[in-house]
């Protein structure tokens, strides 16, 4: 699997993976698609913990059957991988990006102790599916799939196929999450494209990704960056109540007596950006770097999020990717 190595240019959505009815549907409707994660099983009598001294997140506080956000960090408060995880009893399944396993192994190998817990690769056993979209609760209802409340993760079974149904707490760039044995993945999908879901490829996950202003391993996020410049406050994905954990005095100390220099926002271009060229300039001075680009075909213009720093003047327009282009608010309010 890849490093976590800093980027050069951004990572793009290219124009002709996203078809038009899903590009629509991510932004009207309802997609599904299954997503290239890395699938990890923390288990063991002390697992729960164990990990509370690594997330940035409250997963004892979180109790059992929680679903939550959350990162690992370097001792200096740099993130090494973000996370989605469920816990499940003595078990933490771990939702992890593909390019981010290795780095994430790496840590639990240095950090948990053996006697306590242990990590285990389960990516080749499982899928996971999102769901994303306006839609997504009124299509699972009608596919029969069980809606857990927001940060929740449950058992369940669909369709005769056991499955791990979990809710993201609001705002999320997917509404649902699904984990199952990858045979039973061509049932549940046809079961949600009968139910009025679009059943897209993994690119369409970006675009939702991106309208919802949330950061990407290896785009927004390399190996220099602070939970707060990409908006973790933002997404829930950060206590400041529970115990140490590593990294947490550089994320304290940012929250609780200053700020940070640069964070992540949108933006919205006036023409076509250069995927080679990811700099952001504003009055002939370097302001950022755009970090994601999207295609969105329902609006005919490009869309993507960009690292800039705090002294810009969101007002007025900027040169991103070489391209003029408008700073807004994210996650994005677009009518279809």
């Amino acid at each position: 699997m890849e490093s976590t190595k800093s980027v050069s240019v951004p990572y793009v959505v290219a124009d002709d993976e996203i078809s038009r009815p899903e590009a629509e549907a991510a932004v009207a409707g309802a997609i599904v698609a299954e997503d290239d994660v890395g699938i990890i099983d923390v288990t063991g009598h002390g697992v729960i913990p164990c990990l509370q001294g690594l997330l940035t997140n409250d997963i004892e506080g979180a109790g059992d059957g929680s679903f939550l956000y959350a990162a690992i960090l370097t001792q200096k408060g740099m993130i090494v991988c973000d996370l989605w995880v469920a816990r499940h009893g003595s078990h933490a399944w771990l939702t992890v990006p593909a390019r981010g396993a290795d780095s994430l192994f790496s840590t639990f190998k240095r950090f948990l102790p053996p006697r306590l817990a242990r990590a285990s690769d389960h990516s080749d056993q499982f899928a996971i599916l999102r769901i994303a979209g306006p839609e997504t609760l009124d299509v699972a209802g009608r596919a029969g799939i069980g809606v857990p409340e927001p940060g929740v993760s449950s058992n369940t079974v669909v369709g005769g196929a056991a499955c791990v149904v979990s809710r993201p707490t609001h705002p999320a760039p997917f509404g649902l999450q699904i984990q199952l044995d990858r045979e039973g993945v061509s049932t549940i999908l046809d079961s949600l494209r009968q139910a009025g879901a679009v059943v897209a490829v993994a690119s369409a996950l970006e675009l939702t990704r991106i309208l919802a202003g949330w950061p990407r391993l290896g785009a927004e996020i390399d190996d220099k960056t602070l939970p707060q410049e990409v908006r973790f406050d933002e997404n829930n994905g950060v206590s400041y109540t529970k115990g140490c954990y590593t990294g947490q005095e550089t994320v304290a100390r940012v929250h609780f007596r200053g700020r940070v220099n640069k964070y992540l926002t949108g933006l919205i271009w006036e023409g076509k950006p250069d995927p080679t060229n990811p700099s952001i300039y504003q009055d002939d001075k370097p302001i950022g770097r755009v970090s994601s680009v999207a295609w969105l075909p329902p609006f005919e213009q490009h869309i993507g999020l960009g690292i800039v720093k705090r002294q810009v003047d969101t007002d007025r327009l900027v040169t991103a990717a070489g391209a003029t282009a408008v700073i807004t608010s994210i996650p994005f309010e677009l009518e279809p």
